[in-house]
């Protein structure tokens, strides 16, 4: 009895050592209205991770519009550790950490190209300021995409913002459109588009494939196909987290998570065209819903305005902001992206 009453008590014990060993975090995801990056990349890689990642992990993913925290709360929610990953909205968070918007000031990244490049070369910069202020460790930053105008009132062009209220994502956009005479109002994205249809604002700022998901296309009339900015969102470990985990835990994690990274840069990139397809109703429309909205022809003083947002709005309005909290801030960019773009 005694010896069979010890073989039941190993037993125990390296079964309570298993599930001791199990890792378990806590992800706080990107908003469901925010449309397929979430829906088809972000959360079925959570949902499935200890494949994803080789590692022995349990997931509990909860979408942020889910679990009713306003999406300009990621930075505070990461030090208090009530997740341990967040992934972050860039421009929603920047009022609470400003140096995360040198990735994608306005008139920065016309392209998908020129955002991993300015990405690659500021994102050391960004993660120090994270670490700092923030107790939590950059893994890696993706696009939502190109970020253009839907407009409820008919427009064709910058000019004829002038007087209207727009929801901008940040700061260096507000400046932007403030430059064309229009005001600028951060919105968290759930609240769009009912504030469009009940004339709150006039026009809104957002990636094709999220307005198409979010519905915006019900409440617009026009969209103005110039891209503002890519929006780039990322995912951040909280440190204390990170710290629990072994190298090679770590490294699998940081492997998994830079695999989503360059799937969703990819899967950005097609969203793209196929949601502006959608949203104008031409084809092919393969991923959304389609949608008779006029899209207004970008004009060559329209782009000329947008390349020299950068010098002369966003770039020094964001350096102001930035270097209060931050004060290498500018230096840094300019030593890293300036040195690039030449300046």
């Amino acid at each position: 009895m005694s010896i069979r009453l010890g073989i039941l008590a190993t037993l125990a014990l390296v079964q309570t050592n298993a599930i001791a060993e199990t890792t378990s975090l806590k992800v706080l995801g990107q908003p469901v209205g925010s449309g397929l990056i979430q829906q088809q990349k972000e959360q079925p890689f959570f949902e499935n991770f200890a494949e994803n990642s080789g590692m022995d992990v349990k997931i509990d993913y909860l979408p942020v519009d889910v679990a009713g925290i306003p999406d300009n709360d990621g930075m505070r929610v990461l030090r208090t550790g009530l997740f341990d990953i967040v992934s972050v909205r860039g421009s929603q968070v920047s009022r609470d950490e400003p140096t995360i918007l040198g990735l994608d000031l306005v008139g920065l990244n016309p392209d998908f190209d020129s955002g991993k490049t300015h990405v690659e070369a500021f994102l050391p910069t960004v993660d120090k300021a994270v670490q700092k202020r923030f107790n939590a460790r950059l893994l890696g930053v993706w696009p939502a995409g190109p970020q253009v105008i839907f407009c409820k009132p008919e427009i064709s062009g910058l000019a004829d913002l002038d007087g209207l209220k727009v929801r901008v994502g940040d700061q260096t956009a507000a400046a932007f459109v403030d430059k064309f005479g229009a005001t600028g109002a951060p919105l968290p994205f759930g609240e769009v588009q009912q504030s469009l249809a009940r004339g709150v604002v006039d026009c809104a700022i957002t990636g094709p494939a999220s307005a198409n998901s979010g519905g915006w296309p019900e409440v617009t009339t026009t969209v103005l196909p110039i891209a503002l900015q890519l929006a780039m969102n990322g995912y951040a470990i909280n440190l204390d987290s990170w710290n629990k985990l072994n190298e090679d835990q770590q490294a699998q994690l940081e492997s998994a998570i830079d695999s989503l990274v360059d799937d969703v840069w990819t899967y950005s990139e097609e969203l793209y065209t196929d949601a502006m397809n959608c949203n104008t109703g031409a084809e092919p429309c393969t991923h959304g819903k389609p949608y008779s909205l006029s899209a207004a022809e970008v004009s060559d003083a329209d782009l000329e305005s947008v390349k020299q947002a950068l010098v002369e709005t966003s770039l020094p309005g964001w350096s102001a902001q930035c270097n209060k909290v931050n004060p290498d801030c500018e230096a840094d960019w300019m030593a890293t992206v300036g040195a690039q773009l030449g300046l």
